[in-house]
């Protein structure tokens, strides 16, 4: 096995077991790894600290996956790991209201580089690191086993592949294709959601506790809720007694699916009315026009992929919510999310308090959101803590 060795001093995140090694910290690389290949890990003093994925066009030139030097990384390591993660998640897998969730969260569950959402009888995989990619085959036999989907489904289309040298892939890995809707229940609420065509992995389950405790606010309330896709914030609130509900995205497919699933619950269609149009243009139209809501939501795209991009994200995201501030009463709610991983809690606060300043209110922290228990955070791995948000009382 080919041995990489740490520069001096570079072995502490390590021992913290902390899952990722920067190429700028590699001192010597023994052997010719082709990307994905499982490496052992070495300190300067040449002890032994890991086994993880190499790959020489990432920065993240190695993906940690075992410290224990004695275990072997194959095919019964994956579906230990992979049956664990399962189990992990068997509080929301037992839920009468609930038959989609995220079974396999990458880091999360020590699989770097590996995301299995489950929709009803089908699952959706995104494959995201080369050394994945080299045992898809031996991923999809164990998923099949330990699951008997009808159907697996490969959403390898994001971004972070580019950063492994992989191509984007899409398109049926076994059983059967899934049809254009997939019927799937969220808090008691029916969905028909649309995998193949569909963002990211197909539906965002990561907001599922957060939907249903902003619900809780909406009865006899108007809402608005932007950057709707197929109406999570809209549906819940709906459920829950608001008498009107505005959702606005720039998909027309994503406003369809709401339209769809709006009938699907049996809601009164009158009750909600969608806006297909960027969503910063039609916050000042709705300002111009003198509109008031009573609870706003604002869940927009991931503005920071990368540290990088913090400052230009931070000011999309002040901007934002000054823009969703204008458009409510005093004693108004405003329900504000962030899903960039480089945007930490403290620095979105920061972010909300210079909107304040800026649209000339005063705001409380009601509530504080985060991710389900379906995404959990390692706490050597404080990365994986992505989503965040807050319910504001603007006053």
């Amino acid at each position: 096995m080919v041995e990489i060795i740490l520069k001096k001093g570079k072995e502490k995140a390590v021992h913290q077991k902390h899952p990722w090694v920067f190429s700028g910290a590699i001192d010597k690389v023994k052997g010719d790894p082709a990307n994905g290949d499982v490496i052992r890990l070495l300190a300067a003093d040449k002890t032994f600290l890991a086994y993880g994925y190499y790959n020489a066009q990432s920065r993240v030139a190695v993906r940690l996956l075992e410290w224990d030097e004695q275990r072997i990384i194959n095919r019964d390591w994956y579906a230990e790991k992979l049956h664990k993660a399962i189990s992990s998640r068997g509080h929301v897998l037992r839920d009468s209201e609930t038959d989609t969730c995220r079974l396999v969260f990458s880091e999360a569950d020590y699989l770097p580089g590996l995301i299995v959402d489950r929709y009803a009888d089908f699952l959706s995989l995104q494959i995201l690191s080369s050394g994945i990619e080299n045992v898809k085959d031996d991923i999809i036999d164990i998923l099949r086993s330990a699951l008997n989907p009808k159907g697996i489904f490969d959403k390898s289309d994001a971004t972070a592949r580019d950063h492994e040298n992989l191509e984007a892939k899409q398109g049926l890995l076994w059983g059967e294709l899934p049809p254009e809707f997939i019927a799937v229940k969220e808090n008691g609420i029916n969905y028909h959601i649309n995998i193949v065509n569909g963002q990211k992995s197909g539906f965002y389950c990561d907001q599922r506790d957060n939907r249903q405790i902003l619900a809780e606010y909406t009865k006899d309330k108007k809402v608005l809720d932007c950057f709707c896709y197929s109406g999570g914030f809209s549906l819940n609130s709906l459920r829950h007694g608001a008498s009107h509900v505005t959702s606005v995205d720039s998909s027309a497919l994503a406003l369809e699916t709401l339209q769809h699933n709006i009938q699907l619950n049996g809601f009164d269609i009158q009750q909600n009315t969608s806006v297909q149009a960027d969503v910063n243009k039609q916050l000042r139209k709705f300002k111009d026009e003198g509109h008031l809501f009573d609870v706003v939501v604002l869940d927009p795209p991931k503005y920071a992929p990368s540290r990088s991009a913090l400052d230009r994200a931070a000011r999309a995201y002040k901007d934002l919510n000054r823009l969703g501030m204008a458009l409510l009463p005093p004693g108004g709610l405003l329900a504000t999310f962030s899903c960039s991983g480089a945007v930490d809690i403290e620095t979105f606060k920061q972010i909300i308090a210079w909107a304040a300043l800026d649209a000339g209110r005063e705001v409380q922290i009601v509530k504080q959101f985060t991710q389900p228990e379906d995404h959990p955070v390692r706490i050597s791995f404080p990365e994986g803590e992505y989503l965040k948000g807050l319910l504001l009382r603007v006053l």
